[in-house]
């Protein structure tokens, strides 16, 4: 049994990891989260009793707080997944991207260096930190093509930047101190859970409640999308079986335009809520926003070949799920859906709406 510290575990991705390793493996759990806007305990609920689970409500900018969960908890692996990581948030506001992508990740890069350091020579052998990232990174793609672990990075918003800049540190911190670490960079991940500033989650809940659907510009800006729970079975396989140093990207071989997206949720509410139906009478086309990337779309062939990951769950399937999920969950959407919250999404976009 090992002892897993995942940063940012409250979060979308980060709890999905989270109930995964305290559901399906015999490991214990060190979740530490600030509790921004985004994070929410109540996506833990259902492991949060468990003994192997533990919380520690900590900025990971905060080094001495830092400090004391790696010498209080002795983990044997750092999965790194906290972060803000709203593209328009990043626009209307860089500064908190900055701090907590960038100097977040330093904080937690030197913690985990002093930490790794001081262990004996089997556990320090055994020690992995891990990294996880973003497609954004590499920027924005033409009509054809794919990313790859090769491609070079070309960030085109402050979030993407900043999640360019965390990718840098923890390369250099492995090349010149030898910290061992692996990197992942996924596409747009999707699901339950999911906070409802993103393109799905919100798209399911204006349908619902009879709100505008606002897509950015025409609607042709392409994703590609990915299961979250099939993201946390790949973040899973690699800390486990990654090589050190090497970069592993997940994507789910699902490229959709937003418009695609949002007509495919309005098809299947159609189905399942039909009060509102046809929803997608509801699509409005509002100005792009800055510095659109046009496509992302992830060559997921390297962890497939090295790793034997594949997602389980194709985008009819997992879209399917995603909207039963919060079709049924209406007291979680209640608790994270605060008055700020609702004040931001109208000021931005002047709709109560928004996309990834």
């Amino acid at each position: 049994m090992k002892k897993i510290l995942v940063t940012g575990g409250a979060g979308f991705i980060g709890s999905a990891v989270v109930r995964q390793f305290i559901n399906d493996t015999d490991h214990s759990v060190v979740n530490v989260d600030k509790l921004t806007y985004a994070g929410n305990l109540q996506s833990l609920v259902s492991v949060s009793d468990d003994p192997r689970y533990r919380f520690e409500q900590v900025d990971i900018c905060d080094a001495a707080e830092v400090a004391r969960v790696f010498r209080e908890h002795q983990p044997d692996a750092v999965m790194h997944l906290a972060a803000e990581s709203h593209v328009d948030r990043s626009i209307s506001g860089p500064a908190d991207f900055i701090t907590t992508n960038i100097f977040g990740t330093y904080t937690l890069l030197e913690a985990s260096r002093a930490y790794w350091s001081g262990l004996d020579a089997a556990r320090k052998a055994a020690f992995r930190f891990h990294h996880i990232s973003t497609d954004e990174v590499y920027g924005s793609l033409g009509d054809s093509g794919f990313f790859t672990e090769e491609t070079a990075y070309e960030p085109n918003s402050p979030y993407s930047a900043s999640k360019a800049s965390s990718d840098h540190l923890v390369r250099a911190w492995h090349h010149t101190y030898g910290l061992p670490v692996v990197t992942t960079n996924c596409s747009n991940n999707y699901g339950p859970y999911h906070f409802p500033e993103k393109l799905i989650p919100l798209v399911i809940l204006n349908a619902v409640s009879g709100k505008p659907l606002p897509i950015y510009g025409k609607g042709d800006n392409i994703r590609d999308w990915l299961y979250v729970d099939d993201h946390a079975r790949a973040l899973r396989l690699v800390l486990e079986r990654g090589q050190l140093g090497e970069t592993y990207n997940i994507g789910g071989w699902n490229e959709k335009t937003n418009l695609e997206v949002v007509q495919s949720i309005c098809a299947i509410l159609d189905e399942l809520h039909p009060q509102s139906a046809p929803h997608n009478k509801l699509i409005t086309y509002v100005a792009d926003r800055p510095g659109h990337d046009k496509r992302y779309a992830i060559d997921a062939n390297k962890i497939a070949r090295d790793l034997g990951w594949k997602p389980q769950e194709n985008f009819e399937s997992g879209l399917r799920k995603t909207v039963e999920w919060y079709l049924q969950n209406t007291e979680w959407v209640r608790g994270v859906t605060s008055g700020e919250y609702q004040n931001w999404v109208q000021k931005q976009y002047g709709v109560p709406s928004a996309e990834c």
